[in-house]
């Protein structure tokens, strides 16, 4: 199935929208979160160089002042190459500066400054025209080869209500390629709450958004997809495909996606023998959270990501390496001779044809998921810090595949 053309506007970026500021905006100034995390602190220990993260999104344009010499454009495979550094919405390029950006120029400085972006540009609604409809790669193709390259992470800000076979088995195989896909889990927090595809596939880490406060969006889909959260709200991004000047952006789950994956290539950097399993359990141990580890939020999962934590502590003991950290949430994994969880083998596949679309209960989903029923992410260490505001996330919805990830208690 195509993901955009047999339904169009099926595939969705997951922000919400720029707000236009002024001519001579210095957009590091905007990077509320840096200072919370303590991201200068972090960076004399680990910068998130020797980690390549594939950016799966709108396109990457290379020759933005921030971005220059941090897009890998040659380990891209000529069957997904296509017009890869044309960005057409300023969205993917936006997510790349937010993981790897350098700064340069008063451009956005990354979580994970010395990390590198191989850039993929996928079919999305916004994208005009048969030619480039025909030529530009679907998701599937892009994840797999994402997972047949040198990036350990795959970001992911985009999502579909259309359950998608193809989409669900590449994301099967990047997981048995040893890669972290970080995927946004959408804008419907207002309306339905529902997370789309491919957040809602089994392996796909589903990111939420907080605000300033470390407050779950109201905005933000929640559910049983929902596995860890990033700051998502008032982040700077490009105004538009001129790439003249930044905006204020409430880029929501899709800019939570990028810091979670920049915080994820900080903490595999500093541990570069590490698994994706690892450094995920890595995340989710060391998260924010007032609740208890074993009973996930539907808002926020196990919490907001600090890799400082992991940072900060030299014998932190990451766990085995062959332990998938969210095997229960994935429907159960592969066992080894020795009985460890394991993510699957390439050839692993789920057999349903997804006649059967569960969905999120009607009790999972309160009217509003701000406010005074809103989750919020604590930190006895000020990871987080009251300047206001309201975070975002993004457009995605649907049911579930016939075997489907289970949760949420809370």
């Amino acid at each position: 199935m195509r993901a955009v053309g047999a339904v169009v506007g099926a595939l969705t970026v997951v922000s919400v929208g720029f707000a236009p500021g002024a001519s001579a905006y210095d957009a590091q100034s905007k990077q509320w979160y840096l200072g919370p995390m303590q991201a200068e602190q972090m960076w004399k220990v680990s910068t998130g160089k020797g980690v390549k993260v594939a950016v799966i999104d709108s396109g990457v344009n290379d020759r933005t002042p921030s971005l220059k010499g941090q897009v890998l454009t040659n380990e891209v495979s000529k069957s997904v190459s296509y017009h890869v550094t044309r960005d057409f919405s300023g969205h993917g390029t936006t997510m790349a500066e937010l993981i790897a950006g350098t700064g340069a120029g008063g451009g956005i400085k990354g979580l994970a400054p010395d990390a590198k972006i191989i850039p993929y540009r996928v079919q999305m609604d916004d994208l005009k025209g048969a030619a480039e409809l025909n030529k530009t790669p679907e998701p599937a193709e892009a994840i797999k080869a994402a997972a047949d390259s040198d990036a350990k992470i795959i970001s992911m800000s985009f999502g579909s209500e259309t359950v998608d076979p193809d989409q669900k088995a590449a994301l099967e195989y990047a997981a048995s390629k040893g890669k972290l896909l970080m995927v946004a889990v959408g804008n419907e927090g207002v309306r339905s709450g529902h997370i789309g595809y491919p957040a809602a596939y089994p392996y796909a880490v589903g990111v939420g958004a907080v605000d300033q406060s470390g407050t779950v969006s109201k905005t933000s889909s929640y559910g049983r997809y929902v596995d860890l959260a990033a700051p998502g709200i008032d982040i700077p991004g490009w105004c538009d495909t001129s790439f003249q000047s930044y905006c204020t952006r409430d880029g929501g789950t899709s800019s939570a996606t990028a810091i979670a994956s920049a915080a994820a290539a900080l903490v595999w950097s500093a541990h570069p023998d590490w698994t994706a399993n690892q450094v995920l359990r890595a995340l989710i141990d060391t998260a924010s959270r007032t609740w208890k580890k074993n009973d996930p939020s539907k808002y926020l999962g196990y919490g907001t990501v600090r890799p400082r934590k992991v940072l900060e502590n030299a014998d932190y003991d990451a766990g085995p390496a062959g332990s998938d950290p969210l095997a229960k949430e994935n429907g159960g994994a592969a066992k080894t001779d020795a009985g460890s969880e394991t993510r699957p083998s390439a050839a692993a596949s789920d057999s349903a044809s997804g006649s059967s679309q569960p969905t999120q209960k009607a009790s999972d989903v309160p009217t509003e998921a701000a406010g005074s029923e809103a989750e919020s992410s604590s930190d006895s260490n000020t990871l987080w810090i009251a300047l206001g505001a309201v975070a975002v996330v993004i457009v995605l919805g649907g049911g579930g595949f016939a075997v489907m990830r289970a949760r949420r208690g809370r």
